[in-house]
């Protein structure tokens, strides 16, 4: 079976949230293997999770200073670990910041196509074909990968189920003689966090607040329904622009793209620049006093309803059943 590389990224040292959803989707194509890139000596602790999450074979650049560089090792990592497996079928990373660059350089590099922001992935006939949103989410496209060996960015949320577990047999790959300029980071400023909530991009539950809210104060309510269900808190362009909240919560076209399990709209009329970064989600839930609402039409349960009564209820209601 030909193998699906996966580019681990690292938080703090540990695998980041999005490792098993990756590998999931790398073992609908093949066999999954992990590639990253660690200080000399921190790898093996790391393998055995990967191999835990699916990943058969773990490949690993050694590298000091790996924690201070930005992307360019792992590029060459992804690089030499094509070249190290032989038969490689895909190349699957996160839609991350860092994911998505890495990706696009590799693509460059080994001459091959690049599909981002991809919210399905599949084998058929022997290729490999993506499915992404279009339009502003208001199509779906699927399509083939192109030439070479097809280098895709997966959005958060878009595989269900798990790879199953396996070996987790160490490679060590050589970067040593990838010379490419990386930028170097010479320090960190750490910011405490406002909130212990999940952050927008990986949360499995999203609950965004908008206009209808009439204002930052009464805003407060969106908060308290993502504090009760464990979740993250969004908000529309208007809502934002209305100054109810940050800008870092906006959710649509112009901000984050969400794939939540569960998303919960208040007060969101639902115009398509809105539901361009949201309608992906696995279960939408809409909460609005009229009727005619475009937020419906992208919703799989609604409520037409004076928000300020219903989601108190809602509430109360999530909180018994947690009590």
């Amino acid at each position: 079976m030909t193998q699906v590389l996966v580019l681990v990224e690292l938080a703090d040292g540990a695998l980041d949230s999005s490792t098993s959803e990756l590998l999931a989707a790398a073992a609908q194509l093949g066999s999954p293997a992990a590639v990253i890139v660690v200080e000399p000596g921190a790898a093996a602790g790391l393998a055995a999770e990967l191999g835990a999450l699916g990943a058969g074979t773990v490949f690993v650049a050694s590298r000091e200073g790996a924690g201070s560089q930005l992307v360019t090792p792992q590029v060459a990592a992804l690089k030499a670990a094509v070249a190290a497996s032989g038969d490689v079928s895909a190349v699957i990373v996160s839609n991350s910041t860092d994911g998505r660059e890495a990706g696009a350089r590799l693509a460059i590099r080994i001459d091959a196509a690049y599909q981002s922001d991809a919210v399905g992935i599949a084998s058929v006939n022997g290729g490999v074909v993506v499915t992404q949103q279009a339009f502003g989410g208001s199509y779906a496209v699927t399509a083939g990968t192109g030439r070479g060996i097809p280098v895709i960015s997966l959005r958060p949320h878009s595989i269900e189920g798990a790879a199953p577990a396996a070996a987790g047999t160490v490679h060590e790959i050589d970067i040593s003689g990838d010379t490419t300029a990386t930028t170097e980071i010479t320090a960190r400023h750490e910011q405490a966090q406002a909130s212990e909530r999940p952050t927008l991009q990986t949360a499995d539950i999203v609950v965004s607040g908008g206009r209808g809210l009439g204002s930052k104060e009464k805003f407060e309510l969106v908060e308290q329904l993502a504090d009760s269900l464990g979740a993250a808190v969004g908000a529309s362009r208007a809502a934002v622009d209305a100054g109810y909240c940050d800008h870092n919560m906006q959710v649509g076209q112009t901000g984050v793209t969400v794939s939540p399990n569960l998303y919960i709209a208040l007060g969101i009329s639902g115009a398509i620049q809105h539901r361009a970064g949201m309608q992906s989600a696995k279960t939408i839930i809409a909460i609005n006093k009229d009727a005619d609402s475009p937020i419906f039409e992208v919703a799989d349960f609604g409520v037409v309803g004076d928000l300020f009564t219903v989601v108190p209820q809602l509430i109360d209601a999530v909180n018994a059943r947690r009590g």
